[in-house]
């Protein structure tokens, strides 16, 4: 580790941060320590960068803006990858958005609509990056990152870039290729179409609106905690559970959003997934229904 360590500081990769606590890198402010924690500001840092950790047989995982995501308190070994400001960069060419994998997706669906581009107005409460965006496939109000995407730029771990076209990914619901190979987005390019921009504001507007009455978006969460089962909604089989105000420590099912785990304070990691214990077994022994996690587990048990 310590060969790599000097090998990644002397390539200038970027920021190379020993033993750094993920917390404040994550929506839910929960985490323990990466080993590395690594900042690459442009493309080339990062191509260089995993090129070496492929050579020395290091793990990596990427994050970025940590939501939907759960950090195991113990951390994550081998080497986090955190995306820079220099690759955060957006540009719109007629129908096209042309957009790096650390730039909003809000921000993003936000500048299409001043475009008069119609087809990201569900992305305007997903609180992650482009690049997060498509390695889950990240939906909301019946529409997905799949039905957009044209073509995205992926740098596999073995350092090459390649270029996989929308149906390379094998989307399935909040599911890609990259949960089973590899590889981080670089750069995404996404097809929209021409719409009244009145339209397009008024249809942000009223998801806005309901996100702020619906959701606890002033306390830390990381978004909905399980997938929607087939007909119904989580937060439904949840809340006529009567879950709501359910704790383990300083975690809580929302009072205001059922399929939401809000940290009240000092939650740990391992006090949101036995609250998650809690709520499958419940909804299992009453309605039979076994609920699926959304949000990503990383890092060591």
């Amino acid at each position: 580790m310590q060969q790599a360590i000097s090998e990644l500081k002397a390539a200038n990769t970027g920021d190379v941060l020993l033993n750094k606590s993920l917390a404040e890198y994550t929506t839910w402010k929960i985490g323990g320590p990466a080993d590395i924690l690594l900042i690459p500001h442009n493309k080339q840092q990062l191509v260089e960068a995993v090129s070496i950790l492929h050579r020395h047989g290091i793990p990596w995982t990427t994050i970025g803006r940590g939501s939907n995501m759960l950090v195991s308190d113990k951390g994550i070994r081998g080497v986090v990858i955190k995306l820079g400001e220099g690759m955060d960069q957006v540009r719109f060419e007629g129908n096209l958005v042309y957009a790096g994998a650390s730039y909003s997706f809000i921000k993003m669906s936000i500048m299409a609509g001043k475009q008069g581009l119609t087809g990201l107005e569900f992305a305007g409460g997903i609180p992650g990056t482009v690049g997060g965006a498509v390695y889950m496939n990240a939906g909301a109000h019946g529409s997905d990152v799949s039905r957009i995407l044209k073509t995205a730029e992926v740098l596999l771990e073995t350092g090459e870039l390649v270029k996989w076209n929308a149906e390379d990914f094998k989307f399935d619901y909040r599911h890609s290729l990259l949960h089973e190979q590899r590889g981080l987005v670089t750069e995404a390019v996404f097809e929209l179409s021409p719409g009244d921009r009145k339209e397009i504001a008024a249809a942000m507007a009223t998801y806005k609106d309901r996100r702020l009455r619906t959701q606890p978006l002033q306390l830390a969460c990381a978004g909905s905690v399980f997938r929607n089962p087939p007909g119904t909604h989580a937060a439904k089989l949840i809340e006529e559970a009567g879950l709501k105000g359910l704790r383990v420590g300083d975690a809580e099912v929302s009072t205001l959003h059922a399929n939401f785990i809000v940290n009240t304070g000092q939650a740990t990691a391992s006090s949101v997934l036995t609250l998650m214990e809690q709520v499958k077994t419940a909804i299992k022994e009453k309605y039979g229904v076994e609920l699926v996690p959304e949000v990503l587990f990383v890092g060591e048990r």
